[in-house]
């Protein structure tokens, strides 16, 4: 038979069954509590749930790729241990309504994995940048040395893009949090269903207002997808840093072994791979986003089989953060940051350029004056091969009369100093965001 196996999605949503499992008991629970259904029958299918739960979990159920899916196995299933009463189960709902509700039950739980993972990834920040609080680096625009700053002040940066993730994982969680179930195939039930009790016992805040868009919904699968395509950003850019860093050009990092790879055939060497790998798993996880807005962009109400295509890409998302996430944990935990050489590098590029330039403004001078004396103050050092600190007052007077004894004072201490406005690489402002951010982490419990 041509075709055959092509409707069927029991080879990926077998992962649904506990919430499938858990959705069904609280569902019949309630037909019962409604006098729909006995409190005999109710018992008895509870009893058969139960059973299936455990032989899944044991990895004996028998699944059948005929049945197509999750909530066809398990109802199978059920008919073959408890008999007919199984068929009570299904009793004013479909599997439009169900399969929503186990896909938000499930989608609820990644989130909480999620953030989880989030800030086990921030405490690892925080522990390296506790541990270089004094390191001082170059900071670059353009992928040129432009400022000095602390590490521990670059690495924040990374908590903070880490913070927004969690604030859009927890406004999606509030998005997700919703029970369709009552909604049957798109119109509602003729039943008198408590639809409050069965968000009540599955877990959910509250109910769907409009059956019809309960059962087609699926925004919040678009929420995960779009938010772990944000944490991927971020999990890319930093992995683009650590590849960089752990060059031979740079040489600020070394990888730990435990998260690098050696050549098959030069020696020396020692790949980022993990890092590479989370950089290269980024375009998967857009992929997925930008094929499910494809696929639902033109369907209309209500449900449509399309909508089975929510899944996969969803799967593997959650699959790729979780794991990206875990990595780059211990990726960070394992590295070793090399202060010297970030030391030596801020001597190389004339990073006090902007001090100078301000100290002029200091002494009365406008900024973009200013500017022009050290552009060609700078020019002067770089023909004389020579940098700031080993120019001499009487070299500094040649541009401007302005210039006094203190430029010979400033360094890179000054410069970090001087950035003391909130937000700023001052070291005192970096011990007070970093007990800051300590805090956070500390007070969250996932």
């Amino acid at each position: 038979m041509r075709g055959k196996g092509y409707t069927a999605s029991i080879s990926y949503d077998r992962r649904l069954y506990k919430e499938d499992i858990a959705g069904s008991i609280a569902h019949v629970k309630m037909l019962a509590r409604q006098g729909i259904l006995s409190g005999r029958d109710s018992k008895t299918i509870v009893s058969g749930l139960e059973a299936i739960l455990l032989e899944i979990a044991g990895g004996i159920f028998p699944w059948k790729e005929e049945l197509e899916d999750i909530h066809m196995n398990v109802e199978a299933r059920l008919h073959e241990i408890i008999g007919s009463v199984a068929g009570r189960m299904h009793t004013a709902r479909s599997r439009n309504d169900q399969v929503t509700t186990d896909l938000r039950l499930y989608v609820k739980s990644a989130i909480e994995s999620t953030l989880a993972g989030i800030v086990a990834l921030q405490t690892a920040i925080l522990d390296q940048a506790e541990k270089n609080i004094s390191v001082v680096m170059p900071g670059y625009t353009h992928l040129q040395m432009a400022q000095p700053v602390l590490l521990a002040h670059h690495l924040l940066a990374y908590f903070e893009m880490l913070e927004r993730d969690k604030d859009r994982l927890q406004e999606a969680f509030a998005r997700v949090d919703v029970l369709p179930l009552g909604s049957g195939a798109l119109a509602g039930s003729p039943y008198p269903l408590d639809r409050d009790f069965v968000a009540k016992e599955l877990g959910f805040s509250r109910i769907s207002s409009n059956s019809m868009d309960a059962v087609s919904d699926r925004d919040f699968v678009l929420d995960y997808m779009y938010s772990s395509s944000v944490i991927m950003t971020h999990l890319s850019r930093l992995a683009e840093e650590m590849v960089l860093w752990s060059s031979e050009e740079f040489g600020f990092v070394r990888m730990g072994e435990n998260h690098s790879t050696g050549s098959s055939i030069m020696p020396q060497k020692r790949n980022p791979d993990f890092a590479e790998l989370g950089r290269g798993r980024s375009g998967r996880v857009y992929g997925n986003l930008v094929g499910f807005l494809t696929t639902l962009k033109g369907l209309p109400l209500t449900y449509n089989r399309d909508l089975q295509e929510d899944k996969e890409g969803l799967f593997d998302s959650i699959d790729t953060v979780l794991s990206t996430l875990d990595a780059f944990t211990g990726m960070l935990e394992d590295i070793n940051f090399d202060s010297n050489k970030m030391l030596e590098a801020t001597e190389k590029g004339f990073m006090l350029a902007t001090d100078l330039a301000d100290y002029l403004v200091s002494k009365g001078l406008p900024f973009r004056e200013s500017y022009d004396v050290i552009k060609a103050l700078t020019s002067y050092a770089q023909t004389e091969k020579k940098s700031f600190d080993q120019l001499s007052l009487a070299e500094y007077q040649q541009f401007s009369s302005l210039f006094g004894d203190e430029v010979l004072k400033i360094d890179l201490e000054s410069s970090l100093m001087a950035r003391s406005v909130s937000g700023g690489t001052a070291p005192s402002n970096v011990k007070s965001e970093l007990r800051r951010a300590r805090k956070i982490v500390d007070s969250i419990k996932i």
